[in-house]
């Protein structure tokens, strides 16, 4: 299965309403939303797990794998591959790769082997999704983990008599593969093939119908990001999948995620004119 090694590395962390928690985690499997260098915190309500989201700021994406094998991570950002802006099941989708107990941090949409174009929260309008014509999924993200299969013992063969017929090579027996090529005899290393790059025509369409009260995520400036392809064999069935849903936060008060702010005017209408004999000085009497 092809999958993409990310270069850079990093750490990670998560939060929920009435307190911060781990929420967007499981069996140590996490996945984090992160803006300024800091973990957005994490709402747990109504069988979900929310994060706020912050119009016009670029984020980026923690993925943590905490075993001690290989994984591989299929991530998506408003049901789109960050990979290669597909739409597919996530057993099949291209993925990123974790080596053990290690944490990539992805900072946008991979549009070629070096560079990236950053996530950035906005309207639905102005979304990818949108630009892509697929609106379907906007406003969640979702990292499926997959372990690498474990690799067979090698058992080196035992000694043939010399001038056997087995030692001798088939006729017109086709060379083995190089060490540097993959499976289907290309070499590794390869950059990605980009999906989805020019929009439909009826994008223009679906984004009038849409506004930008609710959130989904843009494509923002260029970041360097490099890749390479790598082949690795998965288990078929995933070892976690962790989803995080996102909001503006006037959303997130409709939900009932967040509390209600208090109304300024329930405050105004309990002023009063006259409470005390003299004015307070700042000078504290000096």
């Amino acid at each position: 299965m092809n999958t993409l090694k990310a270069v850079t590395f990093a750490l990670v962390a998560a939060t929920a309403f009435a307190g911060w928690a781990h929420g967007a985690a499981k069996g140590g499997f996490s996945l984090d939303v992160v803006l300024d260098g800091s973990v957005r915190p994490e709402y747990r309500a109504r069988g979900a797990v929310y994060v706020e989201a912050v119009r016009g700021r670029p984020y980026l994406l923690r993925v943590t794998n905490p075993l001690p094998v290989r994984v591989a991570v299929a991530l998506s950002v408003d049901g789109l591959n960050t990979l290669d802006a597909s739409h597919s099941d996530a057993r099949s989708a291209p993925k990123w790769v974790l080596g053990p107990y290690e944490t990539l941090e992805v900072p946008g949409w991979q549009v070629n082997g070096s560079n990236a174009r950053r996530f950035v929260f906005t309207g639905e309008r102005s979304s990818y999704g949108a630009w892509l014509g697929a609106t379907d999924n906007l406003g969640v993200i979702e990292a499926v983990f997959y372990r690498e299969r474990p690799r067979p013992i090698w058992v080196a063969p035992r000694p043939v008599p010399p001038r056997s017929l087995e030692s001798a090579p088939a006729p017109n027996a086709p060379a083995p593969p190089s060490p540097a090529e993959g499976r289907d005899g290309g070499t590794r290393g390869g950059l990605p093939s980009l999906q989805g790059a020019g929009a439909p025509e009826t994008t223009r369409s679906i984004a009038e119908k849409l506004g930008d009260d609710y959130a989904a995520t843009g494509i923002g400036e260029r970041t360097r990001h490099h890749v390479e392809w790598v082949d690795l064999d998965l288990e078929d069935r995933p070892s976690a999948a962790v989803r995080i849903r996102y909001e503006f936060r006037e959303q997130l008060v409709r939900l009932g995620v967040l509390p209600v702010a208090p109304d300024p005017l329930t405050r105004r209408e309990g002023a009063r004119g006259f409470d005390g004999r003299y004015c307070p000085d700042p000078a504290g009497g000096r």
